[in-house]
């Protein structure tokens, strides 16, 4: 990874996952991305496209941490990622 790319998704890292180190918070990835599509901002999932695949985002969806998403963001990348007849259902309560 070159050392621009590198930064820019540590500096995504570090405004969304705030509480960890960069490079701790990327090393899980179910957890970032969970962080990126809640509170990332457009130009925040448009980097981190750049670095994970649809696929690593639909897996974050259905296996990432519990309490991240909220009704907003789920319903958005519920259907961005699923599409509105494939729609998933939380399987934990969203705050």
């Amino acid at each position: 990874m070159a050392t621009k790319d590198l930064n820019d998704i540590l500096d995504v890292a570090r405004r969304v996952v705030w509480y960890l180190p960069p490079d701790k918070a990327i090393s899980n990835k179910r957890l970032f991305l969970s962080h990126v599509m809640t509170y990332g901002t457009l130009e925040d999932v448009l980097t981190t496209q750049r670095h994970f695949t649809k696929d690593d985002f639909r897996d974050a969806m259905q296996h990432g941490p519990t309490g991240v998403f909220d009704v907003r963001s789920w319903a958005y990348w519920s259907l961005s990622l699923f599409g509105a007849s494939n729609t998933i259902r939380p399987t934990r309560r969203i705050p």
